[in-house]
């Protein structure tokens, strides 16, 4: 996994609604009906970030959640960031 380009970041963030860039890594707020709904949101997520071995910074306040990608290993953003968030953003709220 190579570490993305300043160039190839701004590109994949044109296509991820809602990401921002701080720093080396992006996050997003999400927000829900009530805390019961954000918990079953990071319960969807939780499965496939484990099945794809790569898992967000994860920070719940009652019904808002920031989740934030970065790749350790690589200290910084890598196209592992970019499509956790794609299949993220799939997760439909319930």
């Amino acid at each position: 996994m190579l570490r993305l380009k300043s160039k190839q970041i701004r590109a994949e963030l044109a296509s991820a609604k809602g990401w921002k860039l701080h720093g080396r890594r992006i996050s997003k707020i999400y927000v829900f009906e009530d805390f019961v709904r954000a918990i079953k949101f990071i319960n969807r997520v939780a499965r496939f970030a484990q099945s794809m071995n790569h898992h967000p910074d994860i920070d719940i306040r009652y019904n808002r959640v920031i989740l934030t990608l970065t790749t350790h290993d690589e200290g910084g953003l890598t196209m592992r960031d970019f499509r956790l968030a794609r299949k993220i953003d799939g997760t439909k709220p319930s």
